[in-house]
């Protein structure tokens, strides 16, 4: 079982609109509506792909409420904390043919010590018995920086492997736990270590205390840095779609290989279906199984060096 840790979940909002012109009216055309944050749409997403997995999160208030009520209805196996403080929404604006986004995050409630200290005893009591844990998305006010590398390093005790993906303080203090692997994107990493070479940035983590590092580059795909070598990883052509979950997916991905003993091309692959297919699907959390598959054959992989290619199945060369 992968279990997803979300610090920080949230009522996703997505709007569909025909065009976003600032400063203007608008008609909203879709409204689609769901518990999301990074950890829930990572969970979404393995249970697409097949993994078994399990939520752990902190809700709270009249939002709070709502989240609990659409993971009870998409039946998610789930562990709640519920604290004080109103959960937080996100809206994100998705306009024109090519599906443009534009994301508005709410910072989220101020999480109380023994709120915070009753989500780390689940995640010690739940996690034991994980084959992997993703702590994913960002720490709510009042939480201290350094808090997901001591749940990190709690984890690596118990034998667990774990998954990064979050950003700033909470990326600098947890990479020092010793996390299995890090996720950050190319303006997360380039912001964090100062370099704008993705290769020196992921390096630097590494040094840092990171297992592996797979940084998502956008549009142009995946970069691994880890100890068994170093990977370039791009999808077949450019999805157009809400790219809002892309990063999500990966995760997914990247847990599920973890668990697996994926050898990393192929783990890089699937990970790299997973993004793009997520973009073609209208919400955070979702895939395009169909597109999935076929950038599973198609995905372009090689060494950094661009000395090897790796191929996926069906595909020759």
């Amino acid at each position: 079982m992968i279990v997803t840790v979300t610090a920080n979940p949230a009522l996703d909002v997505t709007y569909g609109l025909d065009r976003l012109v600032p400063n203007h009216a608008h008609r909203v055309r879709s409204v689609r509506q769901r518990a999301g944050g990074k950890g829930v749409n990572v969970a979404r997403v393995l249970r697409r792909l097949g993994h078994e997995t399990r939520v752990v999160a902190a809700v709270g208030g009249t939002t709070g409420a709502l989240v609990r009520g659409d993971l009870e209805a998409a039946e998610l196996p789930r562990d709640l904390v519920e604290i004080a403080g109103e959960s937080r929404r996100t809206v994100t604006l998705v306009s024109g043919e090519d599906g443009q986004a534009t994301l508005l995050n709410e910072p989220g409630p101020t999480v109380r010590s023994q709120e915070w200290a009753e989500l780390s005893e689940l995640v010690r009591r739940v996690g034991a018995s994980a084959s992997v844990v993703v702590f994913a998305g960002s720490l709510p006010p009042g939480v201290a920086g350094s808090e997901y590398a001591q749940l990190v390093a709690m984890l690596a005790e118990q034998g667990v492997p774990t998954v990064l993906d979050t950003s700033g303080d909470a990326l600098r203090a947890g990479v020092t736990g010793g996390p299995d692997i890090v996720k950050p994107n190319a303006e997360e990493l380039a912001e964090l270590t100062s370099t704008a070479d993705p290769v020196e940035g992921a390096t630097a983590l590494r040094e840092l205390g990171a297992r592996d590092v797979v940084v998502s580059l956008g549009s142009d795909g995946l970069l691994a840095v880890t100890g068994a070598g170093s990977w370039r990883a791009s999808p077949s052509r450019t999805v157009p779609g809400n790219p809002t979950g892309a990063g999500d997916a990966v995760v997914a991905a990247l847990a599920a290989g973890l668990r697996n003993g994926t050898r990393w091309p192929d783990r890089l692959r699937e990970a790299v279906a997973a993004s793009t297919s997520a973009v073609a699907a209208p919400v955070a959390g979702d895939i395009d199984e169909s597109h999935y598959r076929g950038e599973l054959r198609a995905a372009r992989v090689s060494t950094v060096d661009g000395q090897e290619e790796f191929h996926g199945a069906g595909s020759h060369g």
